[in-house]
């Protein structure tokens, strides 16, 4: 078991997860934010490797990418900057961003190089299912990485429950198909459509993203899931300068 399944075990609700950039605002911030985070109460990070077309990010999160990069960063810089991460940081940490950078650094290496800094899993929202099933999925397990799964309003059953079958970790529920960044807009159908996917009692907790930016929306989402997902606010809040510590305070209240 490794850390991100052992959290859910500790943990059965209100898991706050908090995504933001590598490299960004400055290109040496990577460990540094994800110690202040973990120090203000996270229970979980998502780093994000930068990527020149993210097509499911808003303007915010392809802003921060499109610094990220100027300022240099890349995969390779970015393990270079997590080889210390355990001797700093102890909760659950992912790396999120698109297949193409990783197919570029190899699958294979990159499954190895987070198992080396021990990253814990992985969010490759356009990976398709079938290409990690069929060629993939040994080299995440081999290094023992979770790799995290999206369902969207429109994933049919059948798909959920493969989804299900193939994940480890937990499963990512996007509030909407919208980008990221757009406000949580909790109506008759967001309930309907989370508490379908909760009466399905799949083996994986879910986690909910996309629009969750402050206390209460935070607090809607995990009414319906093991937590939530907050990025586009964190990383604005990061843009602005503002503390850590203030951000994560804002959320949980403590």
């Amino acid at each position: 078991m490794n850390r991100l399944e052992a959290l859910f075990q500790r943990k059965k609700g209100n898991i706050l997860s908090i995504y933001y950039t590598a490299g960004y605002p400055d290109l040496h911030d990577t460990v540094r934010i994800a110690e202040e985070l973990e120090a203000a109460g996270a229970d979980l990070l998502e780093i994000g490797f930068p990527y020149s077309d993210p097509v499911a990010d808003g303007p915010v999160i392809q802003g921060s990418s499109k610094v990220a990069l100027d300022n240099g960063m890349n995969l390779k810089l970015l393990f270079e900057q997590l080889k210390d991460l355990r001797s700093r940081v102890s909760i659950p940490v992912l790396l999120m961003g698109y297949v193409n950078p990783v197919l570029q650094y190899g699958v294979e290496k990159f499954c190895e190089s987070c198992k080396a800094v021990g990253v814990d899993g992985c969010i490759v929202p356009d990976l398709p299912m079938a290409e990690y099933e069929r060629h993939y999925k040994s080299c995440f397990e081999e290094a023992d990485l979770c790799n995290i799964f999206l369902i969207t309003p429109q994933t049919s059953a059948e798909r959920i429950r493969k989804i299900d079958g193939l994940s480890r970790g937990f499963i990512y529920l996007l509030s909407s198909s919208a980008t990221t960044g757009k406000n949580l807009q909790v109506s008759e159908n967001t309930e309907g459509y989370f508490a379908r996917i909760k009466s399905m009692n799949l083996k994986n907790p879910l986690m909910i993203g996309f629009g969750i930016s402050d206390k209460a929306t935070f607090q809607k989402a995990s009414a319906y899931a093991s937590g939530a997902i907050i990025g586009t606010a964190f990383v604005k809040s990061l843009g602005e300068g503002k503390p850590v510590n203030d951000f994560i305070r804002s959320i949980t209240g403590s």
